[in-house]
């Protein structure tokens, strides 16, 4: 699911499609119930709240519950490391991964693995969070708590409906914050993709691989043209040209995808903006080509999705190329 800037909100659907290709067994603790929270809550050395908290769990954080003894319960917390891009994972391992911590923490707010509908449970508190993940200036790590409330749906629940877009849903959440810490690297101007900060496509590929076929394989392989754009144009008309082909590529791969229609638009946008680019540098008939492909692949966008809100902007981007209008670029006279 997308946020921050900008958000894309999908719709909460009921769950329609299970695993191709079965997931690796989650390992279950031998020692207690796998757990979470899905509220915040503190954490006591003693089933006593006198002496005040040694430590603060957030939403999301695996715990497993060892222990109970009236409204109390004993558990071992994971403090869980921030994400890692796999590329900077060291070869022979890392020597400061987070350690789980134990402690008393009150019974409210947990679900674990024996709770009724608790699959379901965490995707509502889960999608609830990205949805404040979407307003400007959100409480600070709801993004994150989302994020890890859909992944303990994937190690707690492997069975669940709800598992592919779980599955997706965090994978897509650590694309965006990813996508937003790369926009503000100076590598971020370059022109070549390969010299900018890639997104980790790791768990991308996960979700392709465990859904193939599925929409939610189609949303992680639409994420995946991000990190083959260029980044400052600087004035060659080769990369909004080569992104159209990528675009294309995707729609072609995946026609049903909920993403074909953006795809569409996306290439049309760079078809026009490489027409005025040509235009800059007084090639008239590149540019021609270039708008005349922009038309060609609105007719596509018209026939596949007649009602979809991109083929309405696309309609604004031709008529602006009727008129002579650049797209791309100023359009004051």
């Amino acid at each position: 699911m997308r946020f921050l800037v900008p958000v894309l909100l999908i719709s909460f659907i009921a769950p329609a499609a299970s695993a191709q290709k079965p997931l690796p067994a989650p390992k279950m603790p031998r020692n207690g119930t796998l757990a979470t929270m899905v509220r915040e809550a503190n954490l006591y050395a003693n089933p006593d709240d006198s002496d005040g908290p040694i430590s603060t769990i957030q939403p999301g954080r695996e715990l497993v519950v060892a222990e109970r003894n009236g409204k109390w319960l004993r558990v071992f917390a994971n403090t869980d490391a921030p994400d890692t891009r796999q590329a900077d994972v060291p070869v022979f391992g890392s020597e400061g991964q987070a350690q789980p911590i134990s402690g008393w923490i009150i019974a409210k707010g947990v679900v674990d693995t024996n709770t009724p509908h608790g699959d379901l449970v965490l995707f509502g508190a889960a999608d609830n969070l990205e949805q404040q993940a979407a307003v400007p200036d959100p409480p600070p790590h709801v993004a994150q708590e989302a994020r890890l409330l859909y992944r303990r749906i994937v190690t707690m629940f492997p069975q669940s409906p709800w598992l592919p877009e779980a599955m997706y849903r965090a994978a897509d959440i650590r694309w965006q914050i990813q996508k937003v810490d790369a926009s503000s690297l100076p590598s971020a101007h370059e022109k070549e993709n390969y010299l900018r900060e890639q997104m980790d496509e790791d768990e991308m590929r996960k979700v392709m691989k465990y859904f193939a076929g599925t929409r939610w394989a189609d949303m992680a392989a639409f994420d995946l043209i991000d990190n083959k754009l260029c980044g400052d144009w600087r004035g060659s008309e080769k990369c909004p040209e080569q992104e159209t082909t990528w675009y294309l590529k995707y729609v072609d791969d995946h026609p049903d995808s909920p993403n074909a229609a953006e795809a569409l638009y996306d290439a049309i946008w760079r078809q026009a903006a490489a027409g005025d680019m040509w235009a800059a540098d007084n090639d008239g008939k590149r540019a021609d080509e270039d708008r005349g492909h922009a038309k060609a692949i609105f007719d596509r966008l018209q026939q596949k999705c007649p009602q979809s809100a991109f083929t309405a902007r696309a309609a604004s981007l031709i008529y602006k190329i009727d008129q002579g209008i650049p797209v791309y670029g100023s359009s004051r006279e």
